[in-house]
């Protein structure tokens, strides 16, 4: 006699294997993506781009399909409410089902405090501005993933390039923002100008407070120390209300200026000829690889177009993490035969990726931290612009300036040979 209970188990089970692949391949109405920006305060110069950009992004990702067939859909935090707000609603986003991955943030400290949730709340996040080296110095994070680089070849970089411009420099100055990025970059730079000019003397070294406003006290205690150069990695309204009070008061004519964040504020403030910037990365749209690709021209005009003014390289590097999601998104698909991934999927395909982006390419170590290539220029005049654009540009390799993962990143700094920046491609190389 057959057993009814044997009937419904296999009924049962027979259900759950029918139920189970077509569970798998469901796909959602929407991907959540929480984007993390400063969109309040003087920080707002330079993380509005960001946010515009990534709004601009998923229009286009939209307006194509989506990702898999799926429309993405934003929720934006703002980043100005301080630490303790972004955790609160980064955990808020993270145990939403509808909320599949992060980007974020823009702030070191917010990556810091950031990392070690999004191994707890298991989320794919990528951090698409934040610079900090320290962030993967002591603990690994499975589900953080830093595409965009930090600030070792960042400020090595520059450190090579004014050696390469300026050989004879004899004495240099600091002022940076009063927090981690500020201190590491410091930290960077002197080391790398050591090395490679043991010589050097840093004669002040100043730390404002972020968001400070007027800085006519730094600039005194800046003429006073007669640096050949200043150097600095203030950013958004401070680097703006910076230039401003520095330039009638004849800084930027006594003294080489290296400001580090310089491109994200030059549509928003006369920043003078001659000045090095760069754009922490392979981020600015009108460098050669950037202009040779039709899919960034579009890019940067369609962003022209809606918010008033071209893409600095924050909108670059918050776009160009866009694409990076989207080419996890597929590659997971392509490895589970089309389904629509989980989470732990797409931080999967994350891993040691590389991804072709608008201004380069995304390399993604075993350690999650990025390699992208670092370009540097100087302010300079050209006819059909209204502004400064960026001249003598140099595209150093980012592997070149990197650290070996797990290596004391300014240990290593410290063993540069001197005659590095001269086998470096020169400024004025990158055409």
């Amino acid at each position: 006699m057959i057993s009814y209970r044997k009937i419904l188990c296999s009924a049962v089970a027979a259900a759950a294997l029918l139920a189970g692949p077509a569970l798998a391949e469901e796909k959602p109405a929407s991907l959540g993506v929480g984007v993390f920006s400063f969109t309040s305060g003087g920080t707002a110069a330079y993380g509005k781009p960001g946010r515009d950009a990534a709004e601009l992004m998923i229009e286009r990702i939209n307006a194509k399909g989506g990702i898999g067939g799926v429309p993405l859909s934003a929720t934006y935090v703002d980043e100005g409410q301080g630490t303790e707000g972004v955790i609160a609603e980064y955990r808020k986003l993270a145990g939403d089902a509808a909320t599949q991955v992060m980007i974020a943030a823009l702030s070191s400290g917010n990556c810091m405090a950031l990392a070690p949730v999004s191994d707890q709340m298991k989320i794919p996040t990528v951090g698409w501005n934040c610079d900090t080296h320290q962030l993967y110095l002591k603990d690994a994070h499975p589900y953080f993933f830093r595409p965009n680089g930090n600030t070792v070849p960042e400020f090595v970089a520059y450190a090579a390039y004014l050696i390469a411009v300026k050989p004879d420099v004899k004495r240099i100055a600091i002022i940076n923002p009063d927090y981690a990025f500020g201190h590491d970059a410091a930290k960077i730079f002197t080391t790398a100008i050591k090395a490679f000019k043991p010589d050097v003397e840093v004669v002040a070294e100043l730390f404002p407070k972020l968001g400070a406003g007027t800085y006519q006290t730094e600039i005194s205690r800046l003429t006073a120390a007669r640096p050949d150069v200043i150097f600095s990695n203030l950013w958004g309204g401070d680097l703006e209300n910076f230039v401003r009070q520095a330039s009638p008061r004849g800084l930027f004519r006594s003294s080489q200026a290296v400001l580090a964040l310089g491109e994200s504020s030059m549509q928003n403030v006369q920043i003078p000829e001659g000045v090095i910037v760069g754009v922490l990365g392979d981020g600015w749209w009108m460098s050669p690889d950037a202009a040779a690709n039709p899919e960034t021209k579009e890019f940067a005009e369609a962003y022209k177009a809606k918010y008033g003014k071209w893409p600095v390289f924050p909108a670059m590097k918050m776009a160009n993490s866009f694409l990076y999601v989207q080419a996890a998104y597929d590659k997971a698909m392509a490895g589970n035969g089309g389904k629509w991934p989980s989470r732990e999927e797409v931080a999967g395909a994350m891993k040691g990726s590389e991804v072709k982006t608008l201004t380069g390419t995304m390399q993604t170590r075993a350690d999650n931290d990025g390699v992208v290539d670092q370009i540097i220029g100087v302010t300079a005049k050209a006819d059909g612009h209204d502004g400064p654009v960026i001249g003598d540009m140099v595209r150093y390799k980012g592997a070149d300036l990197m650290p070996p993962a797990g290596e004391d990143p300014i240990a290593w700094i410290g063993t540069l040979s001197a005659d590095l920046p001269a086998k470096l491609p020169q400024p004025g190389s990158y055409k």
